[in-house]
């Protein structure tokens, strides 16, 4: 489960994720899935790159 906030700057992060997560598994670059969804800081960026899910 990704946090609801970024971890350093505070920016809603979770309403960006399902779209994200849809979008990198479907084959495309992870970059311009961010750069299309309007996630351009670092901090905010770490928190989709990183993320793992553990079930």
């Amino acid at each position: 489960m990704i946090p609801v906030r970024c971890l350093s700057c505070g920016k809603v992060v979770s309403a960006y994720f399902e779209d994200y997560q849809k979008r990198v598994e479907m084959g495309e670059d992870p970059k311009e899935v961010l750069d299309d969804l309007g996630i351009t800081r670092y901090c905010c960026r770490r928190m989709f790159i990183a993320h793992v899910e553990v079930w």
